[in-house]
This record gives structure tokens, C-alpha cells and sequence, in this order.
């Protein structure tokens, strides 16, 4: 019995171990990433414009990581990401230069149409049964399809409104402190307040609740660890000409909201019920067409948002947009920590994979590579981060 319990207590404790070392791990790699390219481009990765372009040029794959973890949570995968963000960012252009709509008016229909194609798909998923790869599968010919017909040519020439989202800034709204842009030192000081109050929150609610909880120094360093990275982003983005970008609030908001749907809803804890173990979640109630087809709708809405981004971004709307978007969606929810068979899987570490994959880009056109290689490189970090995360599950022996 003794040699029983404490075989059960050793795979407890691995398994703890194995969590965390894939909730750290990811982050560590992220900074051992900026160090090495920071190095390799002799300091120009981390110049201050560079940090704000790099959030520029990333949002549509932190807000469609976001939407796609989801997804990949519950057990599905979603194909048509790219083509559904170049089909509403032809809505987006034909609303606008074509029949002159105010430009908040076309971004809020932006969301609508998105929403109305995750309704389509979460339909055909959810109560006709089709297996999500399929229907995104189709999805993906279907709306980029959709988008060459409605942007034959490209349409460009939107209002100033519209352009400011993804390529404005708010340097100098509240002056500066020396040369330091003070609305981002205000916005990034709120942000590691928040982020001490959530985590210190939390883990009172763990004790109140007797729940499993980490230790008191390992929470101490990981929140130290986040703040001196919020605090470095916020003094490298403070110094830059643009300030803090405004599609960064955007995707902050994003990250805020769903990381607190997915940890504290009925919701969020339902979508994990059914990644998990689909059968138990029927069996104990959940309405899984229901579930599944909210997550669709969803992500949909959040296609919508990534369009107005990339439309605001590029200044007009193209047929081409949005090529390879779900690619870069789906390997940044794996690089951070999400489990290939579902039901495993934060917000956090998909930023984290996107923010990864964004690092990699940028580092290797700063330093001339070659596109083809730079898509090897990806291509091989996506490959070992998920061989990494499955001998990770095997335990110490190699369990099978």
C-alpha cells in the first residue's frame, strides 16, 4: 500500500512538475528568442520602433491565437481563418470605397459578417455533425473565393478614421516624462497593477477554496518575471516616435477578456469539459452543439476584428490578404502549450507562441534571411515545440 501511494504521489508531483515546466518553459524560451536575435542583429530588434511594429505587424495573430485556442481546446481546428479575414476585408473595402460608409459603421459590420460566417460553419459542425477540419476546409476555398469576387481590383484610398487603428499611436496624449511618452507609462503601470491584483486574487481564492496551488516563491518569481517584461516593453514602446499603439490596446483588451472568459465562466470551463473527454461532458449535461457552436461564431467575430486590423494596416483591401493567417494562428496555440487532442491549452501561452513567432519573423528579415528558409526555421520550431510537449506527457519512465 505504502509502495502504491507513493508511486501515485511521485506521478502526481511529475505531473505538476510537467505543468509547470511547459507554463514556464515557453516564456523562458520567448526571452532566450529576443536575447539571441538581439544579439544576432547587434542590438536592432529591440530599438524602440522596432518593439511597436512588431506588435503592428503581429496583432492579427494574437487576436486570431486568441479564437484559435479555443477552438483547439475544444477539440477542433479551424482552416478558413485567413480566407474569411480576406473576404470581410473586402466588405470592408467595398462599404467604404465604394459607397462611402463612415468607417466605425463598416468596422462594426465587419464583426457582424464575421460573426454570420462562424454562424454558417458552427452550424454545419455543431448540429449537422460535419468534423470542423471539413467544414473550415471548405470554408477556407469557399471565402477566398468570396473575396476575389468581391475585390476584383483593390480598394484603397479609406478615411484618415480608419487608418489611425492599426497605424496610430498615443505619443504625446499626456505629454512626456523626459523622453519617455507618459500615456504608455500610465497604461503599462495599470497593466502590471492588474496583473499583481489578478494573480494575488486568485491565489486567495485558491486558499479559501482548498484548491492545488503553487508555491509561494515560484508565484513570487513568475510574477516578478512578468513585471520586469511588462515594465522593459513599456519603457522600449515608451521611447519609440509612435508611443503605445492603439491596436495594441485592441489586442489587449482581447487577451484581458478571454483570458478571463476561458478561467472564471461556466463557459470557458465547459469548452475544456469537452476537449477533455467529450463523452463525460454529454454525460454530465453540457450542451455541446450549443458550446461548439458559439465557439465558431466567436471566432468568427474575432476574423472580423483581425480584418479591420490588417485592412486598417495595409491601408486597402486585397483578394490576397490574409494567405497563410491560419497557419500562424494554429502554430503559435502549439508552440504555446496547447495539447494536439484538446482539452489543454491558456491564452497566455498562445500569445506567448504568437509573440514567439512574430520575434522569429522580424529577427530574420532584420538579419536578410532568406523567405524560404525563414519558413523552414517556423516550420521546425513548430515540429519540436510539439514533439517537446508530447515527450513531456510521457512522464519519467516514458509512460505509455
Amino acid at each position: 500500500m505504502t509502495t502504491t501511494t507513493e508511486s501515485e504521489s511521485a506521478v502526481s508531483r511529475w505531473g505538476s512538475l510537467g505543468a509547470g515546466m511547459r507554463q514556464y518553459g515557453i516564456m523562458a524560451a520567448l526571452v532566450l528568442i529576443v536575447i539571441l536575435f538581439q544579439v544576432m542583429t547587434e542590438g536592432r530588434l529591440l530599438q524602440p520602433n522596432n518593439v511597436t511594429s512588431l506588435v503592428q505587424q503581429n496583432a492579427y495573430v494574437l487576436i486570431l491565437a486568441v479564437g484559435m485556442l479555443m477552438i483547439i481546446v475544444a477539440g477542433h481546428i479551424d482552416l478558413s481563418v485567413g480566407s474569411v479575414v480576406a473576404a470581410v476585408g473586402g466588405v470592408i473595402g467595398v462599404l467604404m470605397a465604394d459607397y462611402h460608409v463612415n468607417p466605425w459603421i463598416a468596422a462594426f459590420l465587419a464583426l457582424v459578417v464575421g460573426a454570420a460566417v462562424g454562424a454558417w460553419q458552427g452550424f454545419w459542425v455543431a448540429f449537422v455533425g460535419v468534423p470542423a477540419f471539413i467544414v473550415t476546409l471548405g470554408g477556407m476555398l469557399i471565402f477566398r473565393g468570396v473575396a476575389l469576387v468581391l475585390v476584383g481590383y483593390t480598394r484603397a484610398g479609406f478615411d484618415s478614421q480608419f487608418l489611425v487603428i492599426s497605424n496610430g499611436g498615443g505619443a504625446g496624449l499626456a505629454g512626456f516624462v523626459g523622453q519617455l511618452d507618459a500615456f504608455t507609462l500610465i497604461v503599462g503601470g495599470l497593466a502590471i497593477a492588474a496583473l499583481v491584483y489578478s494573480t494575488l486574487r486568485r491565489r486567495v481564492t485558491s486558499l479559501k477554496r482548498g484548491l492545488e496551488r503553487e508555491s509561494v516563491g515560484i508565484m513570487v518569481g513568475k510574477l516578478a518575471a512578468l513585471v520586469v517584461l511588462i515594465g522593459l516593453a513599456t519603457y522600449w514602446i515608451a521611447l519609440s516616435a509612435l508611443g503605445l499603439p492603439y491596436v495594441l490596446v485592441i489586442v489587449g483588451l482581447v487577451i484581458f477578456l478571454y483570458a478571463w472568459l476561458m478561467s472564471n465562466t461556466v463557459f470557458g470551463r465547459h469548452i475544456y469539459a469537452i476537449g477533455g473527454n467529450l463523452a463525460a461532458a454529454k454525460l454530465s449535461g453540457i450542451n455541446t452543439r450549443k458550446v461548439n457552436f458559439w465557439l465558431f461564431v466567436n471566432m468568427g467575430v474575432l476574423c472580423g476584428l483581425a480584418a479591420v486590423v490588417v485592412t486598417s494596416r495595409a491601408g486597402a483591401a486585397t483578394a490576397a490578404a490574409g494567405q497563410n493567417y491560419e497557419l500562424d494562428a494554429i502554430a503559435a496555440c502549439f508552440i504555446g502549450g496547447a495539447a494536439v487532442t484538446g482539452g489543454i491549452g491558456r491564452v497566455s501561452g498562445a500569445i506567448v507562441g504568437a509573440l514567439i513567432m512574430g520575434v522569429l519573423n522580424m529577427g530574420l528579415s532584420i538579419m536578410g534571411v532568406d523567405p524560404s528558409w525563414q519558413f523552414i526555421i517556423k516550420g521546425l520550431v513548430l515540429v519540436f515545440a510539439v514533439a517537446f510537449d508530447m515527450l513531456n506527457k510521457r512522464g519519467p519512465a516514458g509512460g505509455h
